[in-house]
């Protein structure tokens, strides 16, 4: 079904993989065909991908090696916009320089945890009038469907402030980034990274009828996600088999490697492209792209299309799939097994995590099923499942189904078909373009419930679950298909396969004239004389200092999981309504995992605010005087002042930030004292930019730590180090006696260095302003 290629491949003519010592052999007598350049002949074959051609076009650093990226477009979301443009504005933006993309498809809700989200939509129309920016009201269209819609074409690249910022399949290499990212376009800055690995996904041969986008994506994400096969990669779609698909169904793909951990994503186009592009109104963004005649990847993903079955990824994360058919038939084993590993990710013994008692009669039973948001939402999807719907019903016990169309425009075409009707007289209840069941804020399960989904997540402590409250509930994902079968199955968990017929999805009209009438297109139309338009609950980032040449760093949290979400950093769902609001939205740091880090790193901050204020640390804490006793004893410290070192609080988790881009997961750390993170390596890139555009240091420390909960570090000489190698970084726990250990900081660009000796993107650009 899918295949990895250990090593490097070259793709010939776009259709002949040979692997690296295969091409050797055939070099050897003078068989591969020539290429262009001065370099080696796998170099040369490098510059024939697809990601090549449009990084070296968008690229401004004069070398492929260090990148500076200038994207063509950006976009947010309303859990996001506020913060950036408050972060852009405090550092001196005066006007978007590119197209800026506001949607509101997170913060949808009017008045969720006490204040009124619609403070901040105002906040984003009074801001795209000010700056000449594009603002799509609430309910108009999820965000990734509307870029598809209207923003995205062959060859551009786009950045976006939410991690399922992908629209390869229309030629478009986009990258979800944290909102310090979109603060330097904003401010006419670069995306700053190493050239990336480039990872082939062939295709070949076709889907079953009864096999969805999910279903494809799913099968990846098993096979590439806990091996970092293509871990901040390029994933490169390539193959026959594109074109077995049309774009509506890729787009659905597509949107889910972002679970893989790539950086982004990029597929070769065709006349399907075209035709979604022209339908569209923007014929004229279309360009055919295809690897070049030889073209080198760092590995291969190769996927036989007619192969892959109805799958289903149980909780807690997008890689634990298997097939439906497989599930079914190893219920018991395959359920405890998921119980066992949840009382590990759980952590609380209150809860008695089950799954296997929704067995009933051999059969597993489900409470809720939703086809939601940018990957379930779209077109193909909900006609598909309409079909298998159709006459049928979703009964009148405990399952529920609903329906969330991606955009207005989809939801006009399948009124205009008679979908909806279709679906809502079966028993489903169909909303407007919303992304909360995506991330915790719609549709949230019973406690100890199991819903199936077409979203894009099932992380632990999303979708309403409070381990620390002592609720629980379960997400599985699934496609559209198979969750219309389970439906019409009365909840059974169903394959789309019992449904199988050569149902045709009828050709999608598109009429923007909804967008015409809403959207509104201000885009080099800013007028600086307008005011921005702030609620009670929009607040401004507080003051962060400078990092200090020392530092003392109060271990306040400890989180030995395989991997730590952002979820975990930071709640979705209903934090979501304090998003605006930094120091509010700071209470909730890891609530859900470690409720007691913001009281231990809010004490911590105390003390460094009294040092800023002009108290020593040892006085407005006096156990500090032993601390730095101690310190004193180390070689070439015996001088250490209190008053001169920068005290904050630090987070040990090995692999943290795993999921979503929002900035939050780290900026909340920092306002609350946070001043590093200590992992044994970075779950996503996206998480530790985030990191280093608030100021704090993203320490690497090999081994298990020998530190625990409430232990002081001292790490002497960091600005220093900051300027040199940080390889080998001495540092020193403070005990009951001083014991060094090694740090280190993997490689980061200059301008990385400056932002966290500044102290935040901030202070970095207030700097710059003055010079």
């Amino acid at each position: 079904m899918v295949t990895l290629y250990d090593g490097g491949v070259y793709l010939l003519n776009g259709s002949e993989i040979l692997t690296e010592k295969e091409a050797e052999e055939r070099a050897k007598a003078g068989k591969m065909p020539a290429v262009a350049g001065k370099g080696s002949y796998k170099e040369e074959a490098k510059k024939g991908t697809i990601a090549y051609s449009i990084l070296e076009a968008h690229n401004t650093s004069g070398s492929m090696e260090k990148l500076k990226i200038r994207f063509d477009a950006m976009t947010s979301h309303d859990i996001t916009y506020v913060g950036i443009i408050q972060t852009s504005k405090a550092s001196g933006m005066e006007e978007f320089p590119i197209p800026y993309v506001l949607t509101n498809c997170h913060n949808t809700l009017c008045a969720v945890g006490g204040t009124i989200n619609e403070d901040d939509h105002l906040f984003g129309l009074s801001a795209c009038k000010k700056y000449g920016g594009i603002f799509v009201p609430p309910h108009i269209g999820v965000m990734h469907q509307y870029m598809r819609e209207m923003m995205a074409g062959c060859g551009k690249m786009i950045l976006g402030s939410d991690s399922h910022t992908r629209y390869g399949a229309l030629g478009t290499m986009a990258v979800g980034e944290g909102g310090g990212e979109l603060v330097k376009q904003l401010l006419k800055d670069t995306y700053d990274i190493s050239y990336p690995g480039v990872i082939a996904v062939y295709l070949e041969g076709k889907p079953a009828s009864y096999v969805g986008p999910q279903d494809i994506a799913l099968a990846i994400i098993g096979a590439v996600y806990k091996n970092g096969y293509v871990k901040n990669k390029v994933m490169e779609f390539v193959g026959p088999g594109v074109s077995s698909m049309t774009t509506d169904y890729r787009n659905g793909v597509d949107v889910m490697t972002t679970e893989t951990t790539c950086l982004t994503s990029v597929w070769r186009t065709d006349e399907d492209t075209k035709e979604y592009l022209t339908m569209h109104g923007r014929g004229g963004d279309f360009k055919e792209l295809n690897p070049k005649e030889v073209a080198y990847y760092d590995g291969m993903v190769r996927v036989d299309l007619s192969t892959v079955k109805p799958m289903i990824a149980l909780p807690f994360h997008p890689s634990n799939t298997y097939e439906i058919d497989q599930l079914n038939s190893n219920l018991e084993d395959i359920l405890r097994q998921v119980e066992v590993e949840a009382e590990k990710i759980i952590d609380n013994p209150d809860i008695h995590y089950t799954l296997t008692d929704k067995i009933i009669d051999g059969k597993l039973c489900v409470e809720q099923g939703v086809i939601a948001g940018c990957a379930g939402g779209t077109y193909s999807n909900i006609m598909e499942a309409a079909h298998i719907l159709k006459g049928r019903s979703c009964g009148y016990d405990q399952f529920a189904l609903s329906v969330y169309p991606s955009s207005q425009a989809v939801f006009i075409d399948l009124v205009n078909k008679g979908v909806i009707a279709d679906l809502m007289t079966a028993g489903a209840t169909v909303r407007s373009a919303f992304c909360g069941p995506c991330f915790g804020a719609g549709d949230t399960p019973s406690n100890k419930g199991l819903s199936v989904r077409h979203t894009t997540r099932n992380f632990p402590n999303r979708e309403g679950s409070k381990p620390g409250n002592g609720q629980i509930a379960s997400v599985a994902l699934m496609d559209a298909r198979s969750i219309a079968a389970t439906a019409a199955n009365g909840g059974v968990l169903t394959s789309a396969e019992q449904f199988a017929d050569n149902y045709q999805v009828p050709a999608y009209h598109f009429d923007g004239t909804v967008y015409e009438n809403r959207v509104y297109q201000g885009f080099g139309k800013g007028c600086k004389e307008k005011e921005l338009i702030y609620g009670p609950n929009i607040k401004d980032w507080p003051a962060m200092s400078q990092l200090a040449d020392n530092i003392l760093l109060k271990v306040c949290s400890r989180i030995m999981d395989p991997v730590t979400t952002t979820d975990e950093l930071i709640p979705s769902g209903e934090t979501s309504s304090y998003r605006s609001n930094p120091l509010g939205l700071a209470e909730f740091t890891l609530s859900r995992r470690d409720p007691g880090y913001v009281g231990r790193t809010k004490e911590v901050d105390k003390i460094e605010k009294a040092r800023n204020a002009g108290i020593c640390p040892t006085e407005a804490e006096p156990a500090l005087k032993e601390i730095f006793e101690k310190i004193r004893t180390i070689s070439g410290n015996e001088n250490v002042k209190a008053n001169e070192t920068e005290i904050g609080s630090v987070v040990y988790a090995l692999r943290p930030g795993d999921g979503s881009a929002r900035e939050q997961a780290a900026s909340c750390q920092r306002v609350i004292g946070g001043l590093a993170n200590i992992a044994l390596e970075y779950a996503t890139k996206r998480y530790r930019s985030n990191v280093m555009n608030w100021g704090m240091l993203p320490f690497l420390m090999e081994g298990e730590p020998e530190f625990q909960i409430g232990d002081y570090i001292y790490v002497p000489g960091i600005r220093q180090i900051l300027d040199g190698d940080m390889s080998k970084i001495p540092a020193y726990i403070i005990g009951d006696s001083v014991k060094e250990i090694t740090l280190s900081i993997a490689d980061m660009t200059p301008e990385e260095r400056e932002i966290v000796k500044a102290g935040c993107l901030i202070n970095y650009n207030r700097n710059k302003a003055k010079q």
